[in-house]
Order: C-alpha cells, then structure tokens, then sequence
C-alpha cells in the first residue's frame, strides 16, 4: 500500500465549502492530511466535513470570512487549537466578476479586491509564524487571467496579478525561513452549480454550466495542487494554452493583446 504523501500535516483550505476549494480538501484528506475547512456557508461547510469523515479523515471547520483581518487571525487560532501546529495553507478563496470597466460600479472592484487579495494575504499573514515552526507550505490557488488581463475581467485580472507579486515578495522574504511557496495558475474549469459572480451593476450573478469546449474538473485542478505540495515547486500553468500564453507573454505581450482583440466574441460568450 502506498504511503499517504501527507499524512498527519495540518492543512487549512480556504473556500472550502464547494468547487475547487472543496476538491483539494478532499484531496488532501485522502493523502492523510488533518484538514480545515473555511468559508461563509455553514451548511455547506458541515456538508463537506461529513463527506471527508466518511473516508476517516481528521477535520474541523471554521465559518468566517477571511477577507476580515480580525477572522482570518480567528481561523489560524482554531487550526491551533484544533491541531496545534500548522502545516500547509491553501489559499484559494476568492469571487469573480463579469463586465467592461467603463460599466462597472465601483462596488465591483471592492468586492473582488477584498475577496481575492485580502482574503489572500490576511490568513498569511498569520499563519506565518507557525509555517516558520513547521517549515511549512503555501500555495496560492490564481489563474491564468493574472497572466495577462483578459476582457470583461478586469478588476479579476487585476486581483490574480496582485497575487502573483504578493507571492514573489513573499518567496524573497520567507527563503530564509524554508517556506514553500507555491502559484497554481488554473484554465477553464467546470462551474460548480449555482456558482455566482459579481456582476457589473455589483449584485450577483449565477454562472451557466461549462459544457462547450475543453474544461478543467475540480479534481484535476487538485491533483496539481497536490503536485506543488509534495514536490515543493513553485509555478505551475495548467493547459498547454495556458503555457503558450505566459510565454508568449513575456516575448510579446503585444502580440498577445492582438491575439485577444481576435477573439474578443469568445470572451464575451463565455461571460453569461
């Protein structure tokens, strides 16, 4: 029988109550990890816990919005009192929006920014300390939307760049420390139902299932996180568009735009 690749690491997974979040929980359980579970949906969250407990994993879950410094220091606290230590932190919370900037409503950037960058950075930074106790790990669920701005997800776009430079700084600040850090770029992935995003007006919106063309599923998206744990790299860019892309990016981010005007009616289809 082949070894558990983390057995008995405390694993926190924010998001976790559905979707990707769900995915690398669940992951993670079946490789021997102690799991925390976080998002805003109770019922959700106990609905993910049972799940894990059916396959005798250790889990616990903690309801609160990390986009709330005073909550995300409050989650890292439970994980401590649960576990007492701290091993491996996902970051992958986050929303999505849809709309042309000159439409939005500047409640759009808002919510995207606080969900996307502060419940991003706020749980590292307290889970920093017990990380450098653990020689711990990060990886930070992105997209490839931070590679190069796509239309009709601006603020997006924006909030997975800022994350790209967050983890750069941070890969620099904690080498001392022997922090894995980790960038997980994700493509098109299946949509979980009645998953929502913010719309341009700033209420919510309910995305339309994925069904046309080559999507991601959640578990795939898992297994690449997984994949960066255990063999403590640093980026990984799903989908051969998405490496043809970061390249070509860095050559000619130029030609990418032009690329991108070309096939501005597939964004706009994939927008709905």
């Amino acid at each position: 029988m082949a070894k558990k690749r983390f057995l008995n690491k405390v694993a926190i997974v924010t998001g976790s109550s559905r979707g990707i979040g769900r995915a690398i929980a669940l992951a993670l359980a079946q490789e021997g990890a102690r799991v925390v579970l976080n998002g805003r949906d109770e019922q959700r969250l106990k609905e993910v816990a049972d799940e894990l407990k059916q396959i005798e994993a250790q889990v616990v879950y903690f309801r609160g919005d990390v986009a709330d410094a005073d909550q995300a220091k409050a989650l890292i606290a439970f994980t401590i009192a649960s576990f007492n230590q701290i091993d491996i932190l996902v970051n992958n919370v986050g929303i999505s929006s849809r709309g042309y900037v000159a439409d939005l409503h500047p409640s759009v950037v808002e919510q995207v920014f606080k969900s996307n960058v502060f419940g991003t950075m706020h749980p590292t930074h307290y889970a920093l300390p017990q990380l450098r106790q653990s020689k711990g790990q990060i990886v930070f669920i992105s997209s490839l939307a931070g590679i190069h701005g796509l239309p009709g997800l601006g603020p997006y776009s924006a909030s997975k760049m800022a994350l790209t430079a967050f983890v750069e700084s941070l890969r620099i600040e904690e080498f001392q420390n022997s922090i894995h850090i980790g960038l997980l770029q994700v493509a098109m992935t299946e949509i979980v139902h009645n998953k929502e995003v913010v719309a341009a007006d700033g209420s919510k919106q309910l995305l339309e299932s994925r069904q046309k063309g080559k999507v991601l599923t959640m578990d795939q998206v898992a297994q690449d996180c997984l994949a960066l744990l255990e063999r403590r790299k640093y980026k990984k860019t799903q989908t051969l568009i998405g490496k043809l892309n970061s390249i070509l990016n860095r050559i000619s981010p130029v030609l990418v735009e032009r690329i991108l005007r070309a096939n501005l009616h597939k964004f706009e289809a994939n927008s709905k």
